[in-house]
């Protein structure tokens, strides 16, 4: 596809979200059928370079008058790459990448100005905050459905509940990328589990077995068909989550328990693993063999590792209280030491979850921090001046009970489309805690309770109808929202 019709793509996948606020579905299907159409215009060369930029000016400025303007002012460049990568749950990703010979099989890539064939690689990395609706749009208000962050946060009670790790606490739960029903666990029992929560009954779908220890971590594949999961048992294994097969066992090369892990956003090919002797270390999961340069060190064990958006910055925090960040060669897996910032002085960095923009209001990225003790921070990402490397600036901080366990948090997946924004925590007292990142006073939007014992883990899925919580006595919860 011709690097202006990638652009036209960019800007109506951008305008797709205001066209049917009520049906997603069909934003799917328009995107997936205006990409056909202009692959098919851009191998035939139905228009010339000129008379195709000129009818992306046209189109662009039609959508805005229809529609509303963007929220930034930048060139259609810039307009081309955040859309693309803002829409990558509604773009057909293999439909894109299926024949690039360089994508692993099985592991697509999201859409990426480095990786997609027709943008210039050398092209400036212009990194605007995604889609971030207008006031005025129509999609906005009708997602928000005119009412607050309160009401949209009120859960009509328990969905499901999942008691097959009784006993032994569940680190993490997870929904598969894009499903609103296929949700995974792992716990300290050695196991990961599958499970399906709709059509029928709510089932457990299968449990993995064969680690030798508990699974402190896990990840889904950008395309739901591979599991990664970190041990403590010292090996990192890669899972068929369709038939429980276990694909590969890595082991560690210091025999050290390892504590996190993550999939790089652009290349599914490649895994992060952080390990209790401070390592961070970037794997090829088709060989099985750690990426050349892709090592690291840490002052403490690495307790939690996640990447920015774009897939560049590797963020990892440890039992320090430190966050450090890398710079991350998505093709070779290669890690540069960017910066190292401590968050909680004698602490630890128990979760790490990054956004692209944190808000409407601060269309900025933004990195979610749990730190022990008692501390959930909302950082600020900048460019530090004069090194280039990203830096952190504190904007928010809401209390926890946390003391001894390794809390999660996360961000709510739709909140760009409403007023305000919204953060989710796991706490030591039992309960989950909504937070509203705009409220100077009074923070806390809602308190869920039921957990028999402290709430480790909290995960949405894609469209915020069901919410799962994890806890310490083994107990997952999956709550159903008021207004699903």
């Amino acid at each position: 596809m011709a690097a202006v019709w990638q652009q036209v793509l960019a800007v109506d996948a951008r305008y797709a979200a205001y066209r049917t606020p009520r049906w997603p579905q069909f934003r799917t299907q328009y995107v997936r059928r205006r990409s056909q159409l202009l692959r098919e215009q851009a191998q035939g060369g139905a228009l010339e370079g000129g008379t195709r930029r000129w009818y992306l000016r046209v189109r662009t400025r039609l959508l805005a008058q229809r529609y509303g303007a963007l929220s930034e002012q930048s060139s259609c460049r810039a307009h081309s790459s955040s859309a693309l990568r803002a829409s990558r749950t509604t773009l057909d990703r293999m439909e894109d990448f299926e024949e690039d010979p360089r994508v692993a099989r099985g592991h697509r890539r999201s859409l990426s100005r480095g990786s997609h064939p027709g943008v210039p690689r050398g092209a400036p990395d212009e990194r605007p905050p995604g889609v971030v609706p207008t006031p005025l749009a129509e999609a906005s208000r009708a997602m928000a459905g005119d009412t607050t962050l309160s009401e949209n946060y009120a859960f009509a009670g328990v969905y499901h509940v999942f008691d097959q790790h009784t006993d032994s606490a569940v680190p993490k739960v997870q929904f598969a990328h894009d499903d609103r029903h296929l949700l995974a666990c792992c716990s300290l029992d050695g196991t990961i589990s599958v499970c399906r929560l709709a059509p029928g009954p709510p089932a457990v779908l299968r449990v993995l077995r064969g680690h030798g220890g508990g699974v402190a971590d896990f990840a889904w594949s950008l395309s739901n068909d591979v599991l990664v999961s970190a041990s403590l048992d010292g090996t990192l294994r890669l899972w068929a989550p369709a038939d429980g097969r276990c694909i590969r066992r890595v082991p560690d090369p210091d025999g050290a328990a390892l504590l996190c892990c993550a999939f790089q956003p652009l290349n599914n090919n490649l895994t992060v693993v952080g390990s209790a002797r401070h390592m961070v270390r970037v794997v090829n999961i088709s060989t099985g063999k750690a990426a050349r340069g892709g090592a690291g060190r840490l002052p403490g064990r690495v307790l939690a590792l996640c990447f920015d958006a774009p897939g560049r910055v590797l963020w990892a925090g440890d039992d320090r209280g430190s966050v450090s960040s890398f710079l991350c060669d998505p093709g070779t897996g290669r890690l540069t030491k960017a910066s190292r910032v401590v968050v909680q002085a004698g602490g630890s960095i128990t979760s790490l979850s990054a956004r692209a923009w944190a808000s409407r209001e601060a269309p900025d990225p933004s990195l979610l921090v749990n730190a022990c003790p008692d501390r959930l921070l909302l950082f600020r990402v900048v460019e530090e001046e004069g090194s280039g490397a990203p830096g952190l600036r504190l904007r928010r901080s809401f209390p926890t009970r946390h003391r001894e366990q390794p809390l999660r948090s996360c961000f709510c997946p739709l909140m760009s489309f409403r007023q305000g924004a919204c953060v989710v925590t796991g706490s030591e007292d039992a309960c989950v805690h909504f937070f509203d990142v705009g409220r100077t006073a009074r923070a806390t939007v809602n308190t869920l309770q039921g957990h028999g014992g402290a709430v480790l883990a909290v995960a949405f899925n894609c469209d915020e109808s069901l919410l799962a919580s994890s806890d310490a006595a083994g107990t997952v919860i999956v709550w159903r929202r008021q207004h699903a």
